[in-house]
């Protein structure tokens, strides 16, 4: 009888794993299939453009990314990224970023009175189950490369570049957020006790004296915006496209604070770092 309950006991877990990899499986198949689809519209363009001479106007519009260039793409994005308090001290800049720092830093205010809720609570399990972080993980990293693959089989030159790009900004937003975690090395809400105290989080992480695992900023949360970012860029055309990418980075960004594994401050900075390095270094026009 006792191992009739353990199996069953056991065959839970196994059995919503097993359901979240379908779900995972299908959601990653729908966007390796229809991205491609969605591309092949930009095809004709994109060889005539290759077969005959361009405007020196248009042909830097677009920024140049194959496996050869990706590495220096990544070393120039970084430097720009890092260089941005420049761009500060021209004068440039300056609404957005007190925007996303003004919300970050209220955010943190609130922290202490809003994280206890999901600490204690049992209420999203079931979509803790499908969310979980090696799933959404795996997820991000993966879409891009179906995406790709299938646009090599299919010869599709648009997709393999709309994918290349998404791992660019997936790099981007990964060096960027081990820099962070490594300065700030904040708890994580899963390492305080459900009733203790959700202040003074921030340079208290004991986990890693190099922060690499700590929680400000969510990298989950700034990878799928990345990704998302570009294939709302690419596939704008499309109006399902972005509802469809932003709609799963939000929730990959939810889950991370249903799952205790970050703060909403660490969602929202992730999320914010991930669409602005995106969208206006990785997807700059050149």
């Amino acid at each position: 009888m006792r191992e009739r309950r353990n199996q069953r006991a056991e065959s839970g877990p196994h059995r919503r794993f097993r359901r979240s990899l379908v779900l995972c499986s299908v959601a990653c198949m729908g966007i390796e299939f229809w991205c491609p689809l969605a591309g092949a519209q930009e095809e004709p363009r994109t060889a005539a453009a290759d077969a005959g001479p361009q405007d020196p106007a248009l042909a830097g519009a677009e920024r140049d990314v194959s496996w050869r260039t990706l590495p220096q793409n990544v070393l120039q994005d970084q430097k720009d990224i890092w260089l941005f308090p420049v761009q500060l001290g021209k004068g440039r800049h300056w609404l957005p970023t007190l925007l996303v720092t003004g919300v970050t830093a209220a955010l943190i205010t609130a922290d202490p009175h809003d994280t206890p809720y999901f600490r204690r609570t049992g209420r999203f399990q079931g979509f803790n189950d499908l969310f979980s972080g090696r799933i959404t993980a795996a997820e991000t990293a993966v879409v891009p490369a179906l995406v790709l693959v299938v646009g090599r089989f299919r010869s599709a030159s648009y997709s393999q570049r709309t994918a290349l790009l998404a791992g660019e900004a997936y790099a981007d937003s990964a060096i960027v957020d081990v820099v962070m975690k490594v300065a700030t090395r904040r708890l994580r809400p899963s390492d305080i006790a459900p009733f203790g105290n959700f202040s003074d989080t921030l340079f208290s992480s004991p986990k890693s004296p190099s922060g690499i695992n700590t929680s400000f900023p969510s990298s989950h949360a700034t990878a799928a915006f990345a990704v998302a970012t570009v294939f709302s860029h690419r596939y704008r055309q499309h109006r399902w496209v972005p509802w469809v990418s932003y709609g799963a980075a939000a929730a990959i960004g939810f889950s991370r604070v249903t799952t205790q594994a970050h703060f909403p401050s660490d969602v929202f900075l992730g999320a914010a770092l991930g669409y602005t390095m995106t969208k206006f270094v990785v997807l700059r026009p050149r």
